[in-house]
């Protein structure tokens, strides 16, 4: 049994956590934390049960337990999913490096809480910022849970000990306002039926790509993954994403991707008119493909087309750079997930269904990244089905079903 006391010395208020150890000259072990949160998730972590409960002591230091997690990730997939992708583990493998650069003194399976919280605080002090250092602590906790689930060691000392979210230099998303958008849609008609043949040709395939980005909030790689069979007259499957690097098309990066999601029926009409009349024949079924049959790259997606739709909508902002003002794109593709999360927000769509149309794992994803439109929402309710829809605007103009 093990108990928590409040101490006061030199070094001003600590929590001592007193536990049962046979084989001390006293019966006890001792460990002491600067917060009672930190006592508290050493004692709940299970680190002060002397049954270490150690079935497989072949992983003995903490580069072995990395080894293992990479291993079983690339191979196996943890916690019954399965195996990531290669680009994810290519992800895996640079925060592991981060892991690795830290100086583990002790054995694996003599690590305790204190030493996960010596490891927070290098990470926060040799991490280019606090994001990468959540990130690595996040990893670092789950190597350490698949050694316990593996009988490598007998508990999770890491459990409980984190790197706080909250932090007055994040800067919040700031979503595209609803008169921004719809003045963007109108410059993407407004392109699609330009008097340039090129220019409209070329927006014959954009057009409908913005309009389906507002209206259903799917990633910029999804959107450019998608697949013909997964789109029909009032809704949209998402099930697969370019990788960041855009070498190939593979499935969701977690399975809370795969989702599916109303359409206006404008949006609908759009998209369907051009993969059924003109997107180039393909193999992967695309509906947005290259004039060679392949995928957009997301990069080149963001830096021509819809930057030259936010010049056409006037949505631009002046920044220095060299020395010199130039005009860039007040927005990226990626600001119309963040608008349409904003529309769920403001028409009080239950919290749980907005993470699941967002293809986020859990809820506190959603928060973290949404809370501050969620604390400020206003009803506004709709009943329609299509996000666009929803919003009672009319700068569809000329319909390219039509042509």
């Amino acid at each position: 049994m093990a108990d928590i006391r409040k101490r006061e010395g030199s070094k001003g208020v600590t929590y001592q956590v007193r536990y049962a150890r046979p084989g001390t000259s006293s019966g006890y072990s001792y460990a002491t934390f600067d917060t009672l949160k930190e006592a508290r998730a050493f004692v709940e972590s299970g680190a002060t049960r002397y049954s270490d409960g150690v079935i497989d002591g072949s992983v003995k230091t903490v580069p072995q337990a990395i080894d293992r997690w990479l291993d079983i990730c690339e191979k196996e997939g943890t916690d019954g999913n399965e195996p990531v992708t290669t680009f994810t583990l290519k992800s895996y493998r640079y925060f592991a490096d981060y892991m690795k650069g830290y100086v583990w003194e002790k054995p694996l399976r003599e690590l305790q809480a204190p030493d996960i919280v010596e490891f927070r605080s290098w990470l926060l002090g040799n991490c280019p910022s606090r994001y990468l250092a959540r990130k690595t602590l996040t990893y670092f906790q789950t190597v350490m849970k698949e050694m316990a689930l593996r009988g490598h060691i007998g508990s999770n000392p890491a459990s409980g000990i984190t790197v706080s979210t909250a932090s007055r230099y994040e800067q919040p998303v700031c979503p595209p306002s609803f008169e921004e958008v719809q003045a963007l849609l109108a410059a993407a008609d407004r392109l699609a039926n330009h008097r340039n043949r090129q220019v409209a040709r070329a927006w014959r395939r954009n057009r409908p790509m913005i309009y389906l980005a507002a209206d259903t909030g799917m990633r910029p790689g999804e959107y450019l993954a998608l697949p013909r069979f997964n789109v029909s007259r009032t809704e949209v499957k998402v099930d697969r994403a370019i990788e960041r690097n855009g070498d190939k098309i593979s499935v969701t990066k977690t399975p809370a991707g795969w989702r599916w999601i109303d359409l206006s029926p404008d949006t609908a009409d759009m998209v369907l008119h051009y993969a059924d009349n003109h997107a180039p024949t393909n193999k992967y079924d695309l509906v947005f493909p290259t004039s060679t049959g392949r995928w957009q790259a997301v990069s080149n997606w963001r830096a021509q087309a819809f930057a030259a739709a936010c010049f056409e909508a006037g949505l631009v902002e002046e920044v220095e750079v060299d020395g010199r003002k130039i005009e860039r794109p007040k927005y990226s593709p990626y600001d119309l997930r963040h608008f349409y999360a904003s529309m769920l927000i403001e028409s009080r769509l239950n919290l749980k269904r907005i993470q699941q149309l967002m293809g986020h794992t859990n809820v506190t994803t959603t928060l973290n990244i949404y809370g501050h439109l969620i604390e400020r929402a206003e009803v506004r309710s709709r009943d329609k089905i299509g996000l666009l829809a929803r919003l009672d605007q009319n700068s569809c103009g000329e319909s390219v079903a039509a042509e």
